[in-house]
Parts: C-alpha cells; sequence; structure tokens
C-alpha cells in the first residue's frame, strides 16, 4: 500500500502558476489569429487563391483546437485549485480536534501527578525567566525534557538546565550575565576608572532521563565588563593630570554539560556540550589632562587600563575566552596662553600609555596636548612730520 502526501501550499502555488501560463498562450494565439486566417491570395489566378484559402483554413483549424486546449487547461487550473482548498479544509479539519483532544487528555493525565508532586507526568520543563538566573523546570515524571535555564542578571550566574526523569534530554543552562562597567575617575579627588566587573558564570546543563536522554549543554559564560574612564584632569591656573582608565572585568566561566543518565549499553544518551567562556572586557580609557588657564604646562593623560582575561572553559571541548583589549590612554592637557614673564607659553602635557593586554591588542598611547602660545611685546612708536613717515615703527614680537 502506498500513500500520496500533498501540501496544500504547494498545490496552490501550482494552480496559479498554470492558469498565469494559460493566458500567456490565450494572448499569443489571439495576436495569431489575424495573420494566420485571412490570407491574401499572391495574385488574381486560381492557383493563388486556392493556396491562400489552403492556408487560411489551416489557421482557422488551429484556432478551433486552442481554443478546445483552453478550455481543457482552464478545467484543469480549476479542479487544481479545487484540490488545494480540500487538502487544506481536511487538514484544518484533522489538526484542531487531535490539538484539542491532546491537550485535555494531557490535562488529565497530568492531574494526579501535579497534585501530590506538583510535576506533570508528561510534558516539558518549565523555562527559567530571562535576566533571572532561575532554574529550568523538571521534565516530566514519565517523558519530557528539563526546561532551560534563565539567563543571569548583569554580572550573575546563569540557571542551571532542568533534569530530565526517565525519557528526555536536560534542558540548556542559562548564559551568564555580562561583568557590569566600572565607574568613571574623578578629577577633584585624582580617582582611576573603575575595574570593570567580572562575568556571571554560564549555568550548567541539566541531565539526562534515566532510562534514555542526552545531559544538556551548559550554558556560555558573561562577557566581562568594561572598566570605567579615568577622570579629566581639573581645568584652572595650575592644570592637573588625568587619572588612569579602569581594568576591565574577566570574562565568566562556561558552564559544564549536562550528565548523561541513560543505561549504558541500551538506551544511553549523550553528555551535554560544555559551554566556552566569556571574553574578557576592555580596559577604560584614560582620563584628559587639563588645561591651565594662564601659566603653567598641560597636565599629562591618565594610563589606559589593562585589559580583562578571558573566562575559563566549562570542559573538556569548550574553549577559554578570548581576552580584552587595553584601554586607550588619555590625551594630555594644552599648554597655558602664557608665562609668568609673558613671553613663553607653557608646555602641553604628555599622552597617557596605553593599557595592557595578555591576549588581546594594547591601547593606544595618548597624543600630547599643545603647546601654549606667546605673547607681543615691546612695540616703539615712530615720529610723524609734515604728513609724511618720518620714523619707521619699530616692533619686538614676544618669542612663542
Amino acid at each position: 500500500m502506498s500513500f500520496v502526501f500533498a501540501v496544500p501550499e504547494y498545490v496552490g502555488a501550482a494552480a496559479t502558476e498554470l492558469a498565469s501560463i494559460g493566458s500567456s498562450i490565450s494572448s499569443a494565439n489571439a495576436a495569431a489569429a489575424g495573420p494566420t486566417t485571412r490570407l491574401l491570395a499572391a495574385a488574381e489566378d486560381e492557383v493563388s487563391a486556392a493556396v491562400a484559402s489552403l492556408f487560411a483554413g489551416q489557421g482557422q483549424a488551429f484556432q478551433q483546437l486552442s481554443a478546445q486546449a483552453a478550455a481543457f487547461h482552464a478545467q484543469f487550473v480549476q479542479a487544481l485549485s479545487g484540490a488545494g482548498g480540500a487538502y487544506a479544509a481536511t487538514e484544518a479539519a484533522n489538526t484542531s480536534p487531535l490539538e484539542t483532544a491532546w491537550q485535555e487528555v494531557r490535562g488529565v493525565i497530568n492531574a494526579p501527578t501535579e497534585l501530590l508532586l506538583g510535576t506533570p507526568l508528561i510534558g516539558k520543563g518549565v523555562n527559567g525567566a530571562p535576566g533571572t538566573g532561575a532554574p529550568g523546570g523538571t521534565g516530566g515524571l514519565l517523558f519530557g525534557p528539563g526546561g532551560d535555564g534563565g539567563s543571569g542578571a548583569p554580572g550573575q550566574p546563569g540557571g542551571r538546565g532542568g533534569n530530565a526523569w526517565l525519557f528526555g534530554n536536560g534542558g540548556r543552562g542559562g548564559a551568564g550575565g555580562t561583568g557590569v562597567t566600572g565607574t568613571t575617575g574623578s578629577a577633584a579627588s585624582h580617582a582611576d576608572g573603575g575595574t570593570g566587573g567580572t562575568g556571571g558564570a554560564g549555568g550548567a546543563g541539566g541531565n539526562g532521563g534515566l532510562i534514555m536522554g542526552s545531559g544538556g549543554a551548559g550554558g556560555v559564560g558573561g562577557l566581562g565588563g568594561l572598566g570605567g574612564a579615568g577622570g579629566a584632569g581639573a581645568s584652572g591656573v595650575l592644570a592637573g593630570s588625568g587619572t588612569n582608565g579602569g581594568q576591565g572585568g574577566n570574562g565568566g566561566t562556561g558552564g559544564a554539560g549536562g550528565q548523561s543518565e541513560g543505561l549504558a549499553g541500551f538506551f544511553g544518551g549523550h553528555a551535554g556540550a560544555n559551554a566556552d567562556g566569556g571574553a574578557g572586557g576592555d580596559g577604560g580609557q584614560g582620563g584628559q589632562g587639563g588645561s591651565p588657564l594662564l601659566a603653567g604646562s598641560g597636565g599629562n593623560g591618565g594610563n589606559g587600563g589593562n585589559a580583562g582575561l578571558g573566562g575559563s572553559a566549562g570542559g573538556a571541548g569548550a574553549v577559554a575566552g578570548v581576552d580584552g583589549n587595553g584601554g586607550n590612554g588619555g590625551h594630555g592637557g594644552n599648554g597655558g596662553l602664557f608665562a609668568a614673564s609673558g613671553d613663553v607659553g607653557g608646555n602641553g602635557g604628555n599622552g597617557g600609555s596605553g593599557g595592557n593586554s595578555v591576549g588581546g591588542n594594547g591601547g593606544n598611547g595618548g597624543d600630547g596636548g599643545n603647546g601654549g602660545g606667546g605673547v607681543i611685546t615691546n612695540i616703539t612708536k615712530g615720529t610723524l612730520a609734515g604728513g609724511d613717515v618720518a620714523g619707521v615703527a619699530a616692533l619686538t614680537a614676544g618669542t612663542p
């Protein structure tokens, strides 16, 4: 006995394409009707008239056959469209009662175990809510996979995947939360930027069913937090140096894969995959040196923060997270407008050094500040006589 599988959507699409093809053929036949059914004789003799009549008759016969073929084509397209609609209606009629019946039967089956043990007999465990780190629910006592663990809040671990009981795979562990960003440094208290928070560890995968089922995959470790930016140096009569950027946070540890609890050599499943560690956070950028209002040199830019380390691998087969990049050094402050003597402007501050990184890229050093501009002094006025310029003004400019 053979079975025929029909997809209603494909049947309807085929009917639409066939209708388009029939329309194109009918248009071509209509365009050819005039030139092929009404031929003029090449001359007024009997032979020419007979030849023209013969070809015109052939054209008329072709048009009659084309009309019959178009009618058959239209009937075929109509039948195909009706078949597609019938398939769709039958599938909908079969699906709705079965789904409704299954929901009712499952409720009756699970009611006793949920009342006594709080766990359904058949069904998937409840997933942990995202951002909470809640563990996944346990699968059905007889059949059903465990629920997935929820992802962790910032800097917090992900939830553990739920276990399966007899038949079913363990739930996947939740991803660890990203580490928080370090605080920004203060110029007033000359405090450096804060260190970024460590990423949360990924949740462990749930265990597979006791009879058959694979362990759940461990959750991915969270990303390390970014280091805080260093504070800018104060700008005043005497400029201060910018503070250093904070160190990037370390990546979170990847979650361990769940264990396969199936019977050895019979229905045993596979252990869950171990997850990768999270990437380390980037170091914070050093603060910019302050610029003095009048005299003095600009402050030095702060140093960029060091990069965080990548998180550890969850287990064999997984890889550790990559290290972050070092922060960029702060820019040096600009020199003062002029010095106390009124001649020479202040020197620009030195740019800060870039942060260090073990596996990532080191930060770029900051740019040095611009030197201050000099002022113009010692102007000697010439004399004027008879309306003509008899003296020449001597101008001595200050040193920039």
